[in-house]
């Protein structure tokens, strides 16, 4: 989103599966991806794609992820852009937004090392590419000419994450601890056209309703903030060849860099729940099906999109990994949205794609 709408507003397997998928609800019921809206965000769980499995040493990864979010949709249903642009009305340029597009390709390369089969330290560093499209506050119907544009290229907010999955005798329930760091570049402008803040910004290109403004704060690589990741994972075998996994995340603020009045910035938090089926018969390639559950709060601050960056969204991600060579891996993942109730007017995809490589040495 431009400023411009800132501006202006137990011991049987099925019992022990059911504990795990309790414990993994307590844990997110106290307040994991996300970007500039609910919906921003590969939602997958990559520890459930791998299996959980950990063995000792070093491990390399790389994952891309497609986000084309090119939907209007307000609470659980698309809406029109003239509709949007509708609200302008009578006094264009001056109510709510009109996006049009956001294009988010992320990739991102991990380093994991696991000096016990139970203990394992990950390093994530993603590297963004967005490119984002909004008429502003449009008349109605839009013109081509009132469309500004947007591109965000850089390194995005790196990831420590630490995981133990020795809780019970067989290893197969764990939590995990993390941080994320501000090494994106972050920032923007406050609702008054004060003062610019933060680090590197991007701007919109000159054309358009909101030619040379600065991007949305929820859009930039960074967000400012280091935040607290916390975790619980467990899976169990419900058949010969059947496994099934329960892995909760949650993600929250704990200290903003853009924390001046005025000027600040706070991302909502972010709770994630997945549940997952794989199918074991053999190791060289093993199809999955993952249901992914996200729910994220609206940003706060004077630099936030208040009334559009909250929503629950829930997918449908059938999936496969296999092996193709000594030591790698390979998955492919499609999520297909199921369910979404989104505050506000947001852009939303059709479907996303990730592919992933591991690799132990």
């Amino acid at each position: 989103m431009s400023v411009l709408k800132r501006w202006t507003g137990a011991t049987h397997p099925s019992g022990r599966l059911l504990m795990g998928l309790g414990m993994a609800l307590v844990g997110l019921a106290g307040s994991n991806p996300a970007w500039g809206c609910a919906a921003c965000g590969c939602s997958l769980s990559t520890d459930g794609a791998m299996g959980f499995a950990t063995p000792t040493g070093f491990r390399l990864t790389l994952q891309m992820d497609y986000l084309n979010q090119d939907q209007l949709r307000f609470g659980t249903g698309t809406i029109s852009t003239a509709q949007v642009a509708g609200l302008n009305t009578p006094a264009p340029g001056q109510g709510q937004e009109v996006e049009r597009q956001t294009i988010n390709r992320y990739t991102t390369l991990g380093l994991i090392y696991a000096p016990t089969t139970d203990w394992s330290f990950r390093l994530m560093v993603p590297y963004i590419d967005r490119s984002h499209t909004t008429y502003g506050g449009a008349s109605n119907p839009v013109t081509s000419d009132q469309l500004s544009r947007a591109t965000v290229t850089g390194l995005g907010d790196l990831k420590l994450i630490a995981s133990y999955t020795g809780l019970l005798p067989r290893s197969n329930l764990g939590f995990q601890v993390g941080l994320k760091l501000p090494t994106g570049a972050y920032g923007g402008q406050n609702m008054n056209g004060g003062p610019l803040v933060g680090r590197n910004p991007v701007f919109f290109g000159s054309s358009g309703n909101s030619g040379g403004m600065p991007l949305d704060t929820s859009l930039q690589a960074g967000t400012g903030s280091t935040d607290l990741l916390l975790g619980v994972m467990y899976h169990e075998a419900v058949s010969q060849n059947v496994r099934a996994f329960v892995n909760g995340q949650f993600q929250t603020a704990v200290a903003e860099r853009l924390n001046a009045a005025g000027s600040d910035f706070r991302p909502g938090n972010q709770s994630a729940l997945t549940l997952g089926l794989r199918y074991e018969a053999s190791q060289d390639l093993v199809p999955q099906l993952q249901v992914n559950l996200t729910h994220k709060c609206a940003d706060q601050g004077a630099l936030a999109d208040t009334a559009d960056t909250a929503g629950t969204v829930a997918y449908l991600s059938p999936g496969i990994i296999g092996k193709v060579g000594a030591g790698l891996q390979a998955y492919a993942f499609v999520q297909v949205p199921i369910f979404s109730n989104l505050s506000g007017y947001q852009l939303f995809p059709h479907w996303t794609g990730t592919l992933g490589l591991a690799y132990k040495f």
